[in-house]
């Protein structure tokens, strides 16, 4: 008897969603690596173009690959908003199986697409892959994590370790895959499934914290969200300048946007527990003063509005508002 020949595999249908504000040439970087990519790994591309004002949305205008969907927005409304409104468009137009959401200044390395397809199908609904910076070492802002609030062990080497109790350890970069509760979206792939059962990020929340929001209530709702090494991403990442051993802003007006959805992030994450947290976690925040000498006043000014906003969960405050007090408007 002749056997029937293996059925064909049918690729998923993967879309990319790029959001960028004023980082042209970090921008062109990115679009090149991703489109070299085949269409079989890639199909098409959603760019969301933050009302930049560096000639970004020129430069655009003069692409003319099928697979790049170029989105321009009249506003700049954040990480956030631009990737609501990014994969919101994607999924509604382009009807992936999978999308993979980044920043202009995160790209995949090569191979890491082709490591993506050769994943087992129904392992996991999300995968988040491995980022690291243009030099090698480990990007620890992109570095998953765990609820430590989630499981008793966790909570209690997390109260050992500090930050590296409930993110991965780095020695996870070299073993197999494993699971996770929250992570970026720097090459964070979510399956159609997901986005539908989850929704979108939520725009209000302008940058920082959307994507850990996101992720961890995405966990919460029972999906499976994987760390596989073998997807690396590379993120060339300039918010933070070393300062005396500690982490300045740049811009100042992004301190606020940090804690206040960092404080929306722990109230999620830890319950009734958040309580006991937030005194340490103000302290830590109250002593990278020190990191911002010329603009200490403004650090902790902002830094006060992002606590008064973050517990009383607002998330309406005007941009414009945040760039004033920043001295930067």
């Amino acid at each position: 008897m002749i056997a029937s020949p293996a059925p064909s595999v049918v690729p998923r249908r993967l879309v990319a969603v790029v959001v960028t504000y004023n980082r042209l040439d970090k921008l062109k970087v990115t679009l090149a690596r991703l489109l070299d990519s085949p269409a079989e790994e890639l199909a098409q591309v959603v760019v969301v173009n933050n009302a930049s004002t560096d000639g970004t949305a020129d430069w655009l205008e003069t692409q003319d690959n099928p697979r790049l969907d170029i989105r321009t927005s009249a506003t700049n409304s954040g990480g956030a908003g631009g990737f609501e409104s990014g994969m919101r468009h994607a999924m509604e137009t382009h009807r992936p199986d999978w999308l993979v959401v980044m920043d202009d200044d995160g790209r995949p390395e090569p191979g890491a697409l082709a490591a993506f397809h050769a994943l087992p199908e129904g392992k996991w609904d999300a995968v988040a892959a491995a980022v690291y910076f243009p030099s090698g070492e480990i990007c620890e802002m992109n570095r998953p994590s765990r609820n430590p609030f989630w499981s008793l062990p966790q909570f209690w080497r997390t109260l050992r370790k500090g930050r590296n109790g409930f993110h991965i350890p780095h020695a996870a970069y070299q073993e197999p895959a494993c699971a996770i509760d929250v992570t970026s979206f720097v090459g964070f792939f979510i399956s159609r499934a997901a986005v539908e059962q989850v929704g979108y990020p939520d725009a209000d929340l302008f940058i920082y914290g959307d994507d850990s929001i996101y992720t961890l209530e995405l966990s919460r709702q029972g999906s499976r969200i994987g760390f596989v090494p073998d997807i690396r991403f590379e993120h060339d990442f300039t918010t933070f300048v070393d300062a005396d051993s500690g982490q300045r802003f740049r811009p100042l007006w992004k301190v606020y946007y940090h804690h206040r959805n960092l404080l929306l992030l722990y109230q999620r994450a830890a319950g009734w527990l958040f309580w006991l947290v937030l005194p340490v976690v103000l302290l830590k925040w109250l002593s990278k003063v020190r990191h911002h000498a010329g603009v200490r006043g403004r650090y902790l000014a902002l830094t006060g509005l992002a606590v008064w906003d973050g517990l009383q969960r607002r998330r309406s405050r005007a941009h414009s508002d945040i760039l004033r007090r920043a001295g930067e408007g």
